[in-house]
Order: C-alpha cells, then structure tokens, then sequence
C-alpha cells in the first residue's frame, strides 16, 4: 500500500527526469503499480481513511512522485457537482499525451499543490482550458478524451510530472500573481 512515506519530495532527482514510455503489454508489476496508485487517491479522498492513514488528499499520482521514472499517472477528480457521485475523471494512464490544446488559458484561483510539495507556494500556475489526450489504460486499451477546466488542469499537471516540470516552474517569478487578460480563473 502506498503512503506518504512512499512519495519522495521536492529537490529528488527523479522528479525531473523525463520519465521512460512503459512497453505493451503491461507487465503485472505496471500493472499492480497503476492499481496501487489509484487506491492511494482514492484512500486520501475518504476523510477516515485519510485520517488513519496520515495521508494529504489529492487528485493525481504520477509514478516519478514514487521514485519510479516511467510513464504512469493516476488520475481522480472528483465530482463538482454535489448531486453526483461519478467522478469527473478518473483512470490510470499509462504513456499519455496532449494531442491538442485549447488557445484558451486557466488557472486555479487557489494556485496548485503537489504531493511532492511540503510547502504553499503561491501564484498562478498558468495552463491551457482544454485539452484533449490519448493514453493507454490499464486493460491496454487506447484511449481518446477531451478534458475542460479543473480535469484538464490536473492532467496537465500529472503529465508534466512525467516530463520532469514541477507546478511551480510555471508560475511568473517576477509576479506571480499577474495574468494575462482573457485567461480564466476557475474557483
């Protein structure tokens, strides 16, 4: 199972490295590795278990923030509307890309955290509004979805992880609260 302790923090190498493209089809241990990953968000999104478990809550895992440089993220977003239990996203990738982007630019009026941050780091993290990415799940099956808004927000930053960039390297160090015009603030 894996814990806080499993997760390394800022200043690693690892976390930035460009990770390595898992090859298909997936060994048990990729495998085991993605399932793994996803019941840590899962563990760290229910109060009780979070609590027992120690754990900080988040919305994605990339396999870089456990000292594992391959192509794997875990992603759960979950519902924004109360009335809905289905989350807004939530899957394994294995080797994902952003086939396309939206010209419209967001950024979390909260700015972001990581797992692999200890500490607030204010700003704007600038990203793009929509993107659109394909991947493999963990069946092997190719997979095609367009993702808007805080979805989109978290898989670009899981990505990134995989790309060796760090949320923060985006905010403008100057300013770091300066946005462009247009760019859309989601709350």
């Amino acid at each position: 199972m894996i814990t806080m302790d499993d997760i390394i923090r800022e200043g690693n190498p690892t976390l930035r490295e460009v990770a390595k493209e898992v090859p298909f089809p997936l060994s048990e241990e990729d495998i085991a590795l993605g399932k793994e990953m996803m019941t840590f968000l899962e563990n760290s999104q229910d109060p009780v278990k979070a609590e027992e478990l120690e754990l900080r809550g988040g919305v994605g895992l990339a396999a870089p923030q456990l000292d594992i440089s391959k192509r794997i993220t875990a992603v759960l977003v979950p519902s924004s509307d109360p009335e809905k239990t289905e989350p807004d996203f939530k899957d394994v990738l294995y080797n994902p890309k952003i086939l396309s982007h939206s010209v419209q630019e967001a950024c979390l009026g909260e700015g972001e955290g990581c797992l692999s941050v200890d500490r607030e780091v204010p700003g704007y993290v600038v990203r793009h509004a929509r993107i659109t990415i394909s991947y493999d799940d963990i069946n092997g099956k190719k997979k095609k979805v367009r993702l808007k808004n805080y979805p989109a927000i978290v898989v670009q930053h899981e990505i990134d992880h995989l790309n060796g960039v760090m949320f923060y390297d985006h905010i403008n160090q100057q300013n770091p609260f300066s946005l462009k015009e247009g760019i859309l603030v989601i709350d």
